[in-house]
């Protein structure tokens, strides 16, 4: 609890040197080392709930939407029929609850390793967890990794909703674990996965987009914008089998009633098209010119 002092809560990283993020703390909900990790939930005052693990924030009640419907949506409304989908991570339940509402998804699969996490949304952050009482959702508490070795060529859409690359997501941003993937997606299989910020992580970032497009003929980097996330920005690495996709054009653009019964705070067909448009430090960084 070394990290909550004074009322505050700060967030401390070696990823992000010289730099903190500090929320007021109204009441400790949690805390616990799980098998892998430290996790940590507090009522803050102005984010809600807000889930910590090994030290950094993963998501607060008044933001998570910017990064759920983002991450989930990007991939769904680029893929002409995602009717089977896979997800890894994503413990707090945000990103199968907007998977789970896609009309034309039939059944999700979520692979998380940390139980714990689960049942901490399932108590404290029930606005996510709603996802996990899906009738189209399967649970399975266990390695991602195990599970596609086991389910080759099996799902039209993968996500990746993971933490920073330091302990056990590591392994996550690494070039094995995207052939894993390309391996349990069909034919015109899309992924999506936790990309990083491009404020902070540029370099590993162009890393991943290397190897990546040594793998599938479609490449792309696109972000969102989340307060209480380090440097405020968060990005997603989308890569597709087939060389036709453009993820640039989402395949249906929603009209304004179909927004509202998606009851989407932040994604829109706009913002699909414009999260694609970097800032031209990082356009140049990640350009093939």
């Amino acid at each position: 609890m070394d990290l909550i002092k004074d009322g505050w809560f700060t967030e401390l990283s070696p990823l992000w040197p010289g730099q903190a993020t500090s929320l007021e703390v109204e009441e400790v909900l949690y805390h616990k080392k799980s098998k892998y990790q430290d996790v940590l939930a507090f009522k803050s005052k102005y984010y809600g709930n807000v889930l910590v693990l090994d030290g950094v924030i993963q998501c607060s009640e008044r933001d998570e939407f910017a990064y759920q419907e983002m991450m989930a949506n990007l991939p769904l409304y680029s893929h002409p029929c995602p009717r089977k989908v896979l997800i890894i991570g994503g413990g707090d339940g945000g990103v199968a609850r907007e998977v789970v509402r896609h009309p034309l998804v039939e059944s999700v699969v979520q692979c998380e390793i940390d139980e714990d996490v689960i049942n901490v949304a399932k108590s404290y952050l029930p606005g996510m967890a709603q996802g996990f009482y899906s009738p189209k959702l399967t649970l399975h508490v266990g390695d991602g990794f195990e599970f596609m070795l086991q389910n080759q060529e099996a799902f039209d859409v993968i996500i990746t909703d993971s933490s920073d690359p330091v302990g056990p997501a590591e392994s996550l941003f690494q070039e094995p674990y995207y052939e894993l993937l390309k391996s349990a997606l069909r034919s015109d299989g899309i992924l999506c996965s936790q990309g990083e910020c491009q404020w902070l992580h540029l370099d590993l970032i162009k890393e991943m987009r290397t190897f990546c497009k040594k793998l599938f003929p479609v490449v792309e980097y696109a972000y969102t914008c989340v307060p209480s996330y380090s440097s405020g920005q968060i990005g997603f690495m989308l890569c597709s089998k087939d060389p036709e996709t453009n993820f640039k054009e989402p395949l249906d653009n929603l009209s304004k009633q179909e927004i509202e019964d998606m009851e989407f705070k932040y994604y829109n067909s706009k913002i699909h098209k414009a999260s694609f448009v970097l800032p031209e430090f990082a356009r140049k960084a990640l350009s093939d010119e």
